[in-house]
């Protein structure tokens, strides 16, 4: 399992966002799932994901992913609108599981509110992560 990067915020839903929590209100994130998720799931083959100029709304289904094993709705960890999406991944969705929390991220988000987020050491004790 990757380490889970302590610079880093987490939602109960196995989402992250590449900032504290508690900085991101005004910032540009990124948005991804975790480690957590990208085994839970299996091996990802499509991903369903917000478009650029739309708003998410934190704690909010905001797209799905689709694995060999199941199809789950992905969660907006933030309020706030999509400036990009990894269109890298596209072609090569196996890029989640492969680097979750680098290539693997999924779009990204002007922050104008956090939700309920944890830091790594909340999160990975609530994942059973060491």
């Amino acid at each position: 399992m990757a380490t889970l990067p302590d610079s880093f915020s987490y939602s109960d839903e196995h989402e992250w966002i590449n900032s504290a929590a508690d900085e991101a209100v005004g910032k540009t994130v990124r948005v991804g799932i975790t480690s957590v998720a990208t085994e839970r799931l299996g091996e990802v083959v499509f991903a369903e994901l917000p478009e650029v100029g739309d708003t998410v709304t934190a704690g909010e289904p905001c797209g799905e992913v689709e694995s060999t094993k199941s199809v789950s709705d992905l969660y907006a960890p933030v309020s706030g609108t999509v400036t990009a999406v990894n269109e890298e991944i596209e072609n090569n969705y196996e890029v989640i599981n492969e680097d979750p929390f680098g290539a693997g991220w999924l779009y990204e988000v002007e922050v104008t509110e956090v939700g309920e987020l944890l830091t790594a050491a909340d999160y990975a004790a609530a994942n059973g992560v060491e």
